[in-house]
């Protein structure tokens, strides 16, 4: 009797996993070979939106016609006349990246690696450059005459007058040669020979008089700095063009990188691939330095008086204090605090060029400060300090400077922090310290700009909701934040460059983006402008996940997207899907980036399965405490707002408690191996996906930030690695990788398998895809995936 069950399950399995279906009434039926083919068979939606100079036209990438890749079109300003740009009208554009002068006439960009200078009244380009060498990094000098670029690691000015390029630095790799007073022995000799010898004296004098001649009649050239085997990096010019700013990269000699070994080449033979460091290895260090061109001298500038810089993160001097009372204290000595380790990003000067301010960041990213620069002497001094025990990050502030600029009375800076708890427009004067919040309250602000005219703000908020955004319009000093679309879902804009319309690329839950015009005002009607979905995807009624919120058990609201069959069975099965990336946000009302996810949780709810995809702890898009919720323990709060989502699958949604399976990849595939391993009373199956297993092996930017360093923070490691809990799992695991996974190695999942091993583990199996990296590319390798994670289900879930 069980076999012809099994039998029946497989027979129904095979089916629906099979080639295309059509229900009787001639709309599509989904299988797990439809879903994934390749995505064209969708209609590709327009991507990288951007507006002519002219503002007449608006450009983007888009496939109508499902070729082999997108080409590029255009449309006019109010979405008419749609046309695929020719190639020789392509070559032609400026790119659309680069930097204007305070008057937007003209415009300075890279393309293909050399430097032009376009007029935009006459839509003419200037080619300022054409060298084999790559200059980057182009921009207006602060009195507009000049453009400055980067080529070979150099700056260079290129003056509009004449067409004369100045060579402004000279760095050097390696050490100066050895000057007087560096060699006691050989200026003893040379000491002696000038004291007994006319001739001697005769001839130095002659030489010192030629060198002093020679550097009269020499072009003024750059001090030639030194930078041993360091590499440089930022170079930036003042507005009065006296400093230059760099920084010195110092990059570790021992550390240890990563090899992961690629089986399927074109050679026969197996190549080697270079990937990273794992967590806690060494690091590279930053030093800031200022160039004065009038003193011509070289200075580091220290953070050793900034406020802050000695205080260590909390979890070590808890460590500290407990190592401290665990000793004799009579005997201890004071331990000297060491300065920690810092990068300083900028400067970034004010319009009229008095003023500077620079943000630096603790390594450790527990401090982010907002510093005036002094460029004549170094000094920094404080004018915002952001303090995180778990770590610094959120819209607009990022990993790096974060957004920062001036406003238009060049004495204050705005920025953005999370200060709040959630991330938010300020602004600090440079001179009094005065901080000031422009925009508050449960919302998260993102995307800022400053219109042209210096009277408003644009930005993107969830206000409305935390799964939906829309573009909205502030005055400057702060106000009403004006809505300016209406569309459900999130909108991405792309302002004209006179302002007075708005390209938007919109999509909802269950419609992917296309294009649309609006005018710049309140209440204005949005124009489509793209029909990029096939008849085929449009045959099928894609569902709406609700977008629910439920009370986990700390008390915070978690959301998630909830997909229903029509008529739900009594005690069902039902299937949790953990998003990857962490600090991420999928249970929202637009285009999910996991549109195959989607398709297959249709697919299985088609099957009578209920979907739920939960916004764990760490996810983006609800502020600071959620982002930090998994702060040294991940598969805490991240897991157990899984078993709580599970809970309430059975108490409000009629899911049998023994029939709820889980999968994932990435994160999602780490949350999954926690969930069978550490809760398998919970979770029944689950399929764990290029998983994280040890976050030991994983890279530093991503994991210091949330568990510090395995050396410094073992315990974190510990409680956080699914590797450690594998003994147990009871349930039913799959677990699939690609071999060339430079991101996630392939070693994860190895070591982990040889665990489950060593444990007598059998409920498990391993499907490993050779040719694909961390994000699969290959239709084949997608179907053969999810074929084996129904089955799981189907296996597992169903009676």
């Amino acid at each position: 009797m069980l076999f012809r069950k099994r039998a029946v399950a497989l027979v129904a399995y095979l089916m629906l996993c099979g080639g295309a279906m059509q229900a009787q009434d001639g709309k599509m039926e989904l299988s797990v070979e439809k879903i994934m083919r390749d995505p064209k068979w969708m209609g590709t939606s327009p991507s990288n939106i951007f507006w002519s100079e002219d503002g007449k036209k608006i450009y983007f990438n888009w496939n109508p016609d499902g070729n082999k890749a997108d080409s590029l079109y255009s449309v006019s300003a109010d979405g008419k006349n749609i046309w695929k740009v020719s190639p020789q009208e392509r070559r032609s554009l400026p790119s659309p990246y680069g930097e204007y002068n305070r008057a937007e006439t003209k415009k300075v960009y890279e393309k293909n690696g050399d430097i032009f200078l376009y007029d935009i009244k006459s839509g003419k380009p200037h080619q300022i450059t054409n060298t084999v060498e790559r200059e980057n990094s182009p921009s207006f000098s602060h009195n507009e005459q000049k453009v400055v670029y980067i080529k070979d690691n150099n700056l260079f000015a290129w003056h509009a007058t004449d067409g004369q390029t100045v060579q402004l630095t000279d760095f050097k790799k390696g050490r100066k040669a050895a000057e007087e007073g560096k060699d006691a022995q050989r200026d003893w000799l040379k000491s002696q020979q000038l004291s007994l010898l006319q001739i001697v004296r005769d001839r130095e004098a002659e030489k010192e008089a030629q060198k002093k001649q020679q550097k009269q009649d020499a072009p003024s050239r750059p001090k030639e700095i030194y930078i041993e085997d360091k590499s440089v990096s930022s170079i930036n010019l003042s507005p009065n063009e006296r400093f230059i700013t760099y920084q010195l990269v110092n990059r570790p000699k021992n550390a240890k990188v990563a090899i992961v070994p690629d089986y399927v080449t074109s050679s026969g033979y197996t190549e080697d691939i270079n990937t990273r460091t794992k967590v806690g290895d060494a690091q590279a260090t930053y030093e800031f330095f200022v160039y004065d061109t009038q003193r011509d001298t070289a200075f580091a500038v220290s953070m050793k008086d900034v406020a802050g810089i000695m205080e260590q993160p909390a979890y070590l001097q808890e460590r500290e204090a407990k190592a401290s009372a665990a000793k004799d204290t009579t005997d201890s000595k004071a331990k000297k605090i060491a300065e920690r380790a810092t990068v300083i990003y900028g400067p970034f000067w004010s319009d009229n060029g008095s003023e500077a301010v620079v943000v630096a960041r603790s390594q450790d990213n527990k401090d982010r400060w907002i510093l005036k620069l002094d460029p004549a002497t170094g000094k920094l001094s404080v004018l915002d300090r952001q303090r995180d025990e778990a770590w610094i990050s959120g819209p607009g502030i990022g990993y790096g400077s974060g957004d920062i600029g001036w406003m238009p009375d060049n004495k204050r800076v705005w920025f953005q922090s999370e200060e709040s708890g959630y991330s938010h427009l300020y602004t600090v004067d440079v001179n009094s310290g005065t901080k000031q919040a422009l925009t508050s309250g449960n919302f998260e602000v993102s995307d800022l700009r400053m219109s042209d005219d210096k009277k408003n703000w644009y930005f993107t908020a969830n206000l409305v909701h935390p799964g939906e955004q829309h573009f909205y319009r502030m005055p400057l000093q702060g106000g009403e934040m004006v809505q300016l679309t209406t569309m459900p879902g999130a909108q991405e804009v792309t302002l004209s460059p006179d302002e007075k319309h708005l390209a938007i690329r919109s999509s909802t839950s269950n419609q992917p983006w296309e294009l649309y015009v609006l005018n710049n005002r309140k209440n204005a009607k949005p124009k489509q402008v793209t029909q990029s979905l096939t008849e085929e995807f449009k045959s099928y009624d894609w569902r709406e996940p609700e977008v629910i919120s439920f009370k986990v058990k700390d008390n915070t609201d978690v959301y998630a997207r909830l997909y229903r069959p029509e008529n739900p069975q009594n005690n069902g099965p039902a299937v949790v899907f953990v998003h990857g990336a962490g600090y991420l946000q999928n249970a929202h009302k637009w285009w999910s980036s996991y549109f195959r996810e989607y398709m297959f949780h249709n697919f299985l709810v088609d099957q009578g399965y209920t979907v739920l995809d939960i916004d764990y702890r760490g996810s983006a898009g609800y502020g600071r405490d959620v982002r930090t919720g998994i702060y040294q323990f991940m598969g805490g709060k991240d897991l157990s707002d899984h078993v709580d989502g599970a809970k309430l699958l059975v108490e409000k949604y009629n899911v049998d408690p023994n029939r709820i399976g889980i999968y994932g990849g990435s994160y999602g595939g780490f949350i999954t191996l926690m969930a069978m391993f550490t809760e398998p009373d919970v979770f029944a199956a689950g399929a764990a996906l290029r998983s994280v297993t040890d976050w030991a092996h994983y890279n530093h930017g991503y994991t210091s930030n949330i568990l510090n360093t395995p050396q410094s923070d073992s315990l974190a490691y510990a409680k956080s690695s699914p590797i450690y809990y594998a003994e147990g799992l009871k349930g039913a695991l799959l677990m699939c990788h690609g071999m060339v996974d430079t991101n996630v190695h392939f070693q994860d999942i190895v070591r982990l398998s040889q665990r489950l091993i060593e444990l007598g583990k059998d409920n498990w199996e391993l499907a490993v895809y050779p040719v694909e990296n961390h994000g699969f590319t290959e239709p084949s390798s997608w179907t053969d995936e999810y074929k084996r994670i129904f089955k799981l289900f189907e296996e597992n879930l169903k009676e």
